[in-house]
């Protein structure tokens, strides 16, 4: 078997700063991810809010599952639900075009941050292969890709491209995005890093992440 790794910690292509108690993105791009806004090969796929679960494949059969770095046996208790998501993606050919190798995905459902796609299953989605098939923005691009186009895109027209293939609903849950890159590179936007989205949810509290942030830190890496 191969050397397995974490799926990559990605950043938001806009610097982020502390701004009124909240950790938000500003006009300013990150330096080193112009690419996102540049190339025209950059794909914008909808962020799953979920947990990461990787998978490795070997001669076309499963060999190794993993939560994170946490390689989690077939048959255990704890996180049996991440078992029976990969099961339920299988059975609905999810899971098809899979090739040998490691293969990162979001695992998503009841017992997984509340549930936001209001599951009654748990389910396994591939980013390679279900995630640039079918949860891809075809309107990206179309518009400048500049921060206030970006932002307003994300305030209003941003469409829930997961929950809208499920259950119809165009008021669905939706996070944000993750924009990949032939070669590999990836970055992400939510929809909760943008000044608006606290105006508009008053009393919404931070991200997780951003909570065990401290933002006293120089550092742009989120997870």
């Amino acid at each position: 078997m191969e050397k397995i790794h974490d799926m990559p910690k990605l950043e938001s292509p806009f610097i982020r700063k502390e701004i009124n108690g909240h950790y938000i993105v500003t006009d300013e791009i990150n330096p080193g991810y112009e690419w996102v806004f540049t190339d025209e090969k950059v794909m914008a796929i909808e962020k799953l809010d979920g947990t990461n679960v990787s998978i490795y494949i070997e001669d076309g059969v499963i060999r190794g599952i993993w939560n994170r770095t946490e390689r989690l046996p077939f048959f255990n208790k704890g996180k049996r639900h991440i078992i029976e998501g990969l099961l339920e993606s299988f059975e609905r050919g999810i899971m098809e075009f899979l090739v040998d190798g490691q293969h990162f995905g979001e695992l998503i459902g009841p017992k997984v941050n509340g549930n936001p796609y209001q599951l009654k299953e748990h389910r396994w989605i591939p980013f390679s292969t279900f995630g640039q098939e079918h949860l891809r923005y075809k309107s990206w691009g179309k518009y400048p890709k500049d921060y206030k186009t970006i932002s307003e895109w994300f305030h209003t027209d941003l469409m829930p491209l997961y929950s809208l293939m499920i259950t119809g609903n165009k008021q669905g849950f939706v996070e944000g995005i993750v924009f990949t890159h032939p070669d590999g590179r990836m970055a992400k936007l939510r929809r909760d890093m943008f000044d608006w989205y606290y105006i508009d949810n008053p009393g919404k509290r931070q991200h997780k992440e951003e909570v065990e942030k401290t933002f006293s830190s120089d550092e742009n890496e989120i997870t």
